[in-house]
């Protein structure tokens, strides 16, 4: 299976993100296309955001959503569906997940490993068994990248928030419109929901700008730089506290000239969107 390198970077949790490049953090990722010799240079940004919100603990439960509600690449938010899926075909099989399994899923999730998730993709059958799912999941605009690159998943803001809610709310809603449990069985939802709280320091930028310092968060984050362009699709979701209240958010951003502008960007626009 070929492998496509792209750069894994590090961040301090400060106001401006600063960002550090290695030739050594180089990983084997399925979301890329092979990178130039010579990265050339970003081209003129155009950036662009869409974040949709829903209030658990208000009234109404259609999610907000701010900006054109159009596809966007995953990245690696496309890791919660990829573990949704894996354990659908689990409980479907009446059984927990293997310790392999469990070895893939917790360092996925927890830091993004791109290894762990290229064995988990094909675990489920790629673009096919993660379109099976959706459709019990209540998902309706997500497409599975081609092959191995799962990265290249295409999905809408609305769709992950249904995606957020399958793991959160325990409903999803699905193409008719009607409203029922979440497919993922509730040891399943508490297993995707603490490991997405278990995310490294380093990778809890994103829909968490919008909660106090302390308060409890739960979030998934993916990054891409695209070798045509070099410009970066920088994704955050999850669960997050704000003023008490339960806010499931998800932003998702293309065009922008840095993953450090991307995530300035996904994060202000959450604030945005939840203010």
């Amino acid at each position: 299976m070929p492998s496509y390198p792209f750069l894994t970077f590090t961040f301090a949790r400060t106001r401006t993100c600063a960002l550090l490049a290695s030739a050594a953090a180089l990983v084997s990722v399925g979301a890329l296309h092979p990178a130039p010799a010579a990265a050339a240079p970003a081209r003129a940004a155009s950036p662009r955001a869409t974040a949709a919100v829903l209030d658990l603990d208000a009234a109404g439960r259609t999610p907000v959503v701010h900006g054109k509600d159009t596809a966007y690449d995953t990245a690696s938010i496309v890791k919660v569906d990829i573990l949704a899926a894996l354990l659908l075909r689990a409980q479907d099989a009446g059984r927990q997940l293997t310790a392999a399994e469990r070895g893939h899923a917790e360092p996925m999730i927890e830091r993004s490993d791109n290894t762990a998730a290229n064995a988990l993709w094909r675990e489920i059958g790629q673009a096919s068994g993660l379109a099976a799912a959706n459709k019990r999941l209540g998902l309706t605009s997500t497409t599975g990248g081609t092959g191995v690159k799962w990265g290249l998943t295409r999905t809408t803001a609305s769709d992950q928030i249904r995606m957020l809610r399958a793991v959160f709310d325990g409903d999803a809603t699905g193409r008719s419109g009607a409203t029922g449990k979440s497919a993922l069985n509730a040891q399943s939802r508490t297993y995707i929901r603490g490991l997405m709280g278990k995310v490294v320091p380093e990778q809890t930028w994103g829909v968490s700008a919008v909660s106090g310092s302390g308060t409890p968060r739960a979030l998934k984050n993916g990054w891409l730089q695209r070798n045509t362009s070099g410009l970066w699709d920088v994704n955050s979701v999850g669960q997050v506290t704000v003023k008490g209240h339960r806010c499931l958010v998800a932003v998702l951003s293309n065009g922008s000239a840095s993953m450090s502008d991307g995530i300035s960007l996904v994060e202000r626009t959450a604030r945005e969107a939840v203010a």
